[in-house]
């Protein structure tokens, strides 16, 4: 596995290649972008798959980075992109939409801004598996369920869809919308964590499995808030899917 390394990120953005999103803008210059995108594993030019993986509140891009290197395998480039001053937004996903911003917008932002930098290398966004955990995996289900098409996978682990409240209604756009076309998608988080509360998770699934994603959700007795081996071995069975086809 190779160090990880920095590349600079412009605030130019970009949409990635996704579609059918309202927060996909070319035009936006958020708090988070201008940080530095983290990659390791294997180089991004030879890859055959990628994965960005998207860091919790106080932590860094470096740090979620270990984590990505505990699935690795051959043929996998690992993109981390950092937040301004380690946090995407300021308050719990649970309040307002508005409060949150710009950072959440910003935030969407960078995934894409991720993916694209993915997919100019020649890694199409049906091998990108994106993952996150705590504020990075509530940043990733929004983002996945806002862009809706074929993804190598979602994990969100200790997270869930940002909002007060949750209206399945408000992700779908018609009969004609895209959709996520079988996206693999993990979600894992504990019955007592104290940020992520299980209704929210399950509000999650429902969204997604109405976009048309193959949602595996697993609750874990009395885990906490973190990230335990069961489901790291979730996400190395998709990362094996993905360089293995």
């Amino acid at each position: 596995m190779t160090v990880p390394t920095e590349r600079g990120n412009g605030g130019d953005g970009g949409d990635g290649g996704t579609s059918g999103s309202d927060d996909s803008n070319d035009s936006i210059d958020g708090p988070h972008q201008g940080q530095s995108l983290v990659t390791a594993g294997t180089e991004l030019e030879s890859a055959d798959a990628a994965m960005v993986l998207v860091h919790g509140r106080g932590a860094t891009a470096r740090s979620i980075i270990q984590m990505g290197s505990e699935v690795h395998r051959d043929g996998l480039a690992l993109l981390a992109p950092q937040a301004q001053r380690n946090e995407w937004y300021p308050n719990s996903f649970l309040a307002p939409v508005e409060s949150n911003e710009p950072g959440r917008t910003s935030g969407l932002q960078a995934i894409s801004d991720a993916i694209e930098v993915a997919n100019e290398a020649g890694v199409s966004t049906d091998r990108i598996l994106v993952l996150g955990f705590s504020q990075g995996a509530c940043l990733a289900s929004e983002y996945v369920a806002r862009n809706p098409q074929r993804y190598g996978g979602l994990a969100a682990l200790s997270g869930g869809l940002i909002g007060d409240e949750i209206e399945v209604a408000d992700y779908l756009g018609g009969e004609t919308a895209a959709d996520l076309d079988g996206t693999p998608a993990f979600l894992g988080c504990s019955d007592v964590d104290p940020h992520i509360p299980e209704e929210r998770v399950h509000e999650t699934a429902s969204v997604l499995e109405e976009l048309d994603a193959d949602v595996d959700t697993r609750i874990y007795e009395g885990m906490g808030h973190g990230v335990n081996e069961d489901e790291l071995e979730a996400v190395a069975s998709m990362v094996a899917t993905l360089v293995e086809e």
